[in-house]
């Protein structure tokens, strides 16, 4: 579905990124997996592609730096010659209620989630452009779309990934380029592997399905997102959630 289609998953290095890396892959993309913290876990995940026979390479890169991911980007068209997909999925929580929550918390969280979101399709609108075609999935959540208390600053992040996603259809969308989001809800990852069995319950009773989703559930969305099925699909948010938003 994806052969000959160059890749660029953010924060690939765990969790759903390292599933979106994965599903891409499996679907015939040669993937490139960004990481910023662990080369050693980034290094596992493109072991697991190649030895499934897919393509890919690392780059290392921590995306709220503007710098850093324009050379990225230059870095990846200029092995590719191309870049066809772009998965930003890189993100970080601290959550604190607001009343504790220090403004460092808050800026780390905007500066990956959301201004690292805006760096990335900064940094390659341009390519896609040229090439008059790409696809861009921004991964945001439910918080983005409903609100968690004490996740005031996670919440704005991915709002403000939803407001970003449908300014970028529409500022992209003459040559060709869709950009949309995919808001997951609630899902099985170390993110959620902290959280108490008390606070898994209550949050399961939010959602339809009355369960935790899986990384493959949110990879195979952003899969389609990124195929030709999806060519006529642009400025949308695609909520992977349980039916916790409904």
């Amino acid at each position: 579905m994806l052969e000959n289609k160059i890749a660029l998953v953010t924060g690939a290095s765990r969790g759903i990124g390292r599933q979106i890396a994965l599903t891409l892959a499996k679907e015939g993309a040669t993937v490139v997996i960004n990481y910023n913290g662990s080369r050693e876990r980034a290094q596992e995940v493109l072991d697991q592609i190649q030895a499934e026979g897919g393509n890919g390479s690392l780059y290392q890169c921590n995306v709220s730096d503007f710098d850093a991911c324009e050379t990225m980007m230059k870095d990846v068209i200029k092995e590719y010659g191309r870049l066809d997909i772009l998965v930003n999925n890189a993100g970080i929580t601290r959550d604190n209620l607001i009343m504790r929550m220090k403004e460092e918390d808050f800026d780390a969280v905007l500066n990956i989630n959301l201004k690292g979101t805006f760096n990335t399709i900064r940094h390659v609108a341009r390519q896609m452009l040229k090439q008059k075609s790409g696809k861009i999935i921004n991964i945001s959540s439910v918080s983005g779309i409903l609100g968690n208390a004490g996740q005031a600053n996670y919440a704005a992040s991915k709002a403000g990934v939803i407001g970003l996603t449908k300014t970028m259809a529409r500022e992209l969308s003459s040559r060709g380029i869709t950009v949309n989001a995919v808001a997951p809800g609630f899902v099985d990852t170390e993110m959620t592997e902290v959280l108490s069995d008390d606070v898994k319950k209550a949050a399961c009773g939010q959602i339809a399905l009355g369960r935790f989703g899986k990384p493959e559930d949110i990879a195979n969305a952003v899969a389609f997102l990124a195929s030709e099925k999806a060519d006529y699909i642009t400025g949308q948010v695609l909520s992977v959630d349980g039916g916790m938003n409904i």
